[in-house]
């Protein structure tokens, strides 16, 4: 017996984002997101919101307003139930981001290891400020609070990866790497 079933979970018609891109998932994206709220108990699909956001962001590389808004009608919320929770986690991101979004951690104990030398130099290597996409679409800066790496700091990271005891020298080789 399925536990909440297809034909139960609202799937509202594709959202148009910024007239040019419509907002729905494919066939395969949407067979994981009804796996995902079958995990839950009916009425409980909220539970699902997390991982769906996961799947909308690796589809559209952002969270737009378009974008929460479809996740909610998929998962029968109000749009602000997304909204929050997708601002709440720096891991969502809510406007365009590059093919690389490196997040430094900009607490106490990395800038006590040389945090802020590293990433000013970051900033000045790439030519942008926090928040900042380079112009080529590779490279976006956000700070975060913590990454819980501080005995290792300074530290940032890209996706999964995480860059330990960074000096401008190795800020250098990573941006050159990640540059091919």
């Amino acid at each position: 017996m399925e536990i909440y079933p297809k034909s139960k979970i609202h799937n509202p018609k594709s959202i148009k984002m910024t007239n040019t891109q419509t907002i729905q998932f494919p066939a395969s994206t949407l067979d994981k997101v009804h796996e995902i709220i079958k995990r839950y108990p009916e009425g409980k699909q909220k539970s699902a919101l997390l991982p769906v956001l996961h799947l909308a962001q690796a589809e559209w590389k952002w969270c737009s307003p378009e974008v929460m808004d479809y996740v909610a009608g998929l998962l029968k919320l109000s749009p602000v139930e997304v909204y929050e929770v997708a601002s709440f986690y720096t891991m969502f991101h809510l406007e365009p981001v590059g093919n690389h979004v490196i997040e430094y951690c900009r607490t106490g104990p990395c800038c006590l290891m040389g945090g802020v030398e590293v990433y000013d130099h970051l900033k000045a290597k790439l030519g942008i400020e926090t928040g900042e996409t380079t112009t080529d679409g590779k490279f976006t800066i956000k700070e975060v609070e913590c990454l819980a790496a501080c005995g290792w700091g300074p530290v940032f990271q890209i996706r999964e990866q995480f860059y330990m005891n960074l000096t401008t020298q190795k800020v250098d080789e990573i941006i050159e790497e990640l540059s091919k």
